[in-house]
């Protein structure tokens, strides 16, 4: 039978691609109020003596141009991730594409359930050096799409629970969420980068400014003193900001995850069997509980919201030197135990 798109969760990914598009431009206009309106009026203001009040705005003095600068960068960012995300995925995950008379099986397979969804043949791709068993897709559309195995589940898997994880990441390609997770994922990145870069001058900078020797006169002095003052305000609001941003575009990336699989487990279970797909990530879920962390960091590469199976275990921990903890946000995938009992009760409904 034919898959339908889940429409429950066109509507939410329709309500996450307006906030995908506008956090993005909230976070450059917030980052344009630090730099052309606050460092000019804190400058004028500490540096030369000038009472704020008499500060013109930055658009009354040419600087408002700036914001076509910004609308333009923030556009090609969005474009760009859009158009390449997909081989970031593939390239960072080291899959392969690979032909037909390579993998006829799983070629054959492919085919037989996209033609069962009403989807077009899908490209095939196998991480060839992962013994973890995991999968995932990617694509910007369903003429373009690709779906990725490990050799870990290849070796895993077979027969009907095979055919269950490809046809929950062929409801991936049906639903279209693939581009939309690699497209969100530009503000995580992009403000956790900034947050990171603010944090590291306001650790670093007083020390260093410490241990400089200037030499200057008094006149200069309190100048000298007002340009740091009005760095390290800058530095100050710019990581406030940019973590309160990656905060915001974080949860909402997550949240996005972990109802995507809802919705694609639903699409392979009107597709194959639902207590094949049940059983299929109970055998994931041991090997990966069992894998060694190496294994999983070498799956990781920055993509673990698309695989069909979650990474996070007590054993792997990825968040060591990182800003801000990511245990603190819901994990990227619901429980695999609420998933297989909702695939199982889906599966006693039908037989």
């Amino acid at each position: 039978m034919a898959l339908s798109a889940d429409r429950r969760f066109t509507l939410r990914m329709a309500i996450a691609l307006g906030l995908i598009v506008a956090l993005p431009f909230a976070f450059g206009l917030a980052m344009h109020w630090v730099f052309f309106e606050v460092v000019p009026t804190l400058y004028a203001a500490w540096v030369s003596g000038v009472p704020t009040d008499g500060i013109q705005a930055p658009g009354a003095n040419g600087l408002g141009v700036s914001y076509f600068a910004l609308t333009g960068l923030l556009v090609a960012g969005l474009v760009a991730q859009f158009v390449f995300g997909d081989r970031f995925a593939l390239r960072s995950s080291g899959a392969r594409r690979v032909d037909r008379e390579d993998r006829p099986d799983l070629h054959a397979r492919v085919d037989r359930l996209a033609q069962r969804a009403d989807l077009p043949a899908a490209d095939v791709a196998v991480v060839r050096e992962d013994a973890v068993p995991n999968a995932f897709a990617v694509g910007r559309s369903p003429r373009s799409s690709t779906v990725v195995v490990t050799q870990g589940l290849l070796d895993t898997l077979d027969g009907d629970e095979l055919d269950a994880v490809i046809a929950h990441e062929l409801a991936h390609v049906k639903n279209r969420d693939g581009a939309l997770m690699t497209v969100a994922y530009l503000l995580p990145s992009l403000t956790y980068a900034v947050a990171a870069a603010a944090y590291f001058l306001l650790i670093h900078s007083p020390r260093t400014l410490l241990y400089a020797d200037f030499d200057v006169d008094d006149d200069a002095g309190p100048a000298i003193l007002g340009i740091v003052a009005v760095f390290l305000v800058t530095s100050l609001l710019t990581l406030l900001l940019s973590a309160l941003f990656w905060a915001a575009s974080y949860l909402m990336h997550r949240i996005l995850s972990r109802y995507r699989e809802y919705a694609a487990d639903r699409g392979a279970a009107a597709l194959t069997d639902p207590f094949a797909l049940a059983s299929a990530l109970e055998a994931i879920d041991e090997e990966m509980q069992a894998a060694p962390d190496t294994d999983l960091r070498l799956e990781d590469g920055g993509i673990e919201a698309l695989y069909v199976a979650p990474l996070e275990t007590e054993l792997f921990d990825r968040d060591d030197d990182a800003l801000l903890s990511r245990d603190i946000f819901p994990a990227t995938h619901p429980p695999t135990d609420e998933r297989i009992g909702r695939l199982t009760d889906a599966g006693e409904e039908r037989y």
